[in-house]
């Protein structure tokens, strides 16, 4: 028997406003629901993670999931929010965005069984294209009032907002084209509820006035929260921006990082949100975490969870292995079978210096390497007070000052790592 979709969120913490009788409506029988996705990038990123789990749960649960490609609005810029409107994209463009999606999606969601509740992608774009503006305004417009419009916090928020400049046509026009996806959907795929995050209500409910206007029938909505991180700064951001899906932008060991600096507060509840473990499961790891917070084993679970579903088990085994080739005591070994990329990850922001081959033809003395060759250190006398203290290495192995750098030190072919004691690291490119 499948689970109760709205009950399995309600655990979670996955429900911010749902419109009355949605869990009645969703017991009587298979239904269809939709989440629209912006095509602007040729990648998703976590903050889209919520709407995705949404609809991931809602096909275990039995139903039809439907992904949206807003190929039309993803031209015109949604005002929940925003403060700036999106650049329009060419069509080649939102084809291939649109089918990386798809891909990312298929990690989440079932495309291909066949089965009744196989999940579709659409693109609005397809059918919003040979709509003409006098089309629109006749047969859609005119159902909805300006005074409707202006009352959506989105809009409000949008044109009162501390600086704003007000809104252009094109944004207010937005949960009108929104609104019609629905009735579009409503009409063709029998779709019959809408998810979002919470900033979407307005947008979403503007479907469902359509649906009972127009399409003389009732959709329903339903929104989830908006994510925020317990010190106040924004979810889905590191450093670098966004930390996206796919492992191009963000490698794979760059986001199981992120997930295992989670906070204790957060991770419990994005251990819930992210993942697929059931209540009994999270309850325990949760009270096992509190017994020794410090062993990260909440963090750890929710990194593995997540990372094995976006990137694939083998990626995650690689990244883990990543994560603790710092604290390996074969860690000489392991640097090794680690690639370029999650290497620079793993030392990213540590100081290094340029060397060329020729410099190693002959073997680069320690000295050399670690002060006039390098500026690690100071100075000879502080480069030759390290080795006679034991506390440089080469690659995680102890050195003396006798020891002679040379090409076999290199790592991925062109690195070699210095270091002084256990937490003082100096990287060397040599090519």
């Amino acid at each position: 028997m499948p689970k109760n979709f709205v009950e399995e969120l309600t655990w979670r913490g996955m429900i911010h406003d749902v419109m009355p009788d949605t869990e009645d409506h969703l017991n009587e029988t298979m239904r269809a629901a939709y989440v629209g996705f912006d095509p602007t990038a040729d990648s998703l990123h976590i903050g889209n993670l919520v709407p995705i789990m949404l609809l991931a749960h809602f096909q275990r649960c039995g139903h039809k999931p439907i992904a949206l490609v807003g190929g039309a609005t993803g031209m015109i810029g949604d005002p929940s929010g925003k403060s700036a409107e999106r650049n329009l994209l060419d069509e080649a463009t939102l084809r291939h965005n649109q089918e990386c999606v798809r891909q990312q999606l298929s990690q989440f969601l079932d495309f291909t069984s066949g089965s009744e509740n196989e999940a579709v992608m659409v693109n609005n774009y397809d059918w919003m294209k040979e709509f003409s503006f006098l089309d629109f305004i006749r047969d859609v417009g005119k159902h909805i009032t300006v005074n409707y419009m202006m009352a959506k916090d989105s809009v409000k928020n949008r044109i009162s907002g501390e600086g704003s400049e007000g809104m252009s046509f094109t944004e207010f026009t937005y949960q009108l084209v929104q609104g019609y996806d629905f009735l579009h959907l409503f009409k063709n795929e029998n779709c019959t509820l809408q998810f979002g995050g919470s900033d979407q209500w307005g947008n979403i409910t503007t479907g469902t006035e359509m649906i009972r206007r127009i399409g003389g029938g009732k959709g329903y909505a339903l929104t989830c929260p908006l994510i925020t991180k317990s010190d106040g700064s924004k979810f889905g951001k590191s450093e670098g921006g966004n930390v996206w899906l796919d492992a191009k932008r963000t490698s794979p060991y760059k986001f199981y990082q992120y997930w295992l600096n989670s906070s204790d507060e957060d991770a419990k509840k994005y251990i819930k949100i992210f993942t697929f473990l059931d209540k009994e499961t999270i309850d325990t790891l949760i009270a096992e975490h509190e017994v020794d917070e410090g062993r990260k084993m909440l963090q750890k679970r929710l990194g593995k969870e997540i990372t094995g579903i976006v990137h694939g088990e083998a990626a995650f085994e690689r990244a883990l292995k990543a994560s603790q080739v710092l604290f390996s005591k074969t860690a000489s070994e392991d640097i090794k079978e680690i690639d370029e990329d999650t290497f620079l990850d793993i030392f990213d922001g540590v100081d290094q210096a340029d060397l060329s081959k020729d410099e190693l033809k002959e073997g680069l003395d320690m000295v050399g390497a670690l002060s006039a060759k390098t500026k690690f250190l100071a100075s000879n006398s502080e480069a030759m007070r390290a080795l006679k203290e034991n506390s440089v290495s080469v690659n995680f192995s102890k050195v003396d000052k006798d020891y002679r750098i040379s090409e076999s030190d290199l790592i991925n072919g062109k690195y070699i790592i210095l270091q002084r004691g256990k937490k003082k690291k100096f990287i060397i490119k040599v090519s």
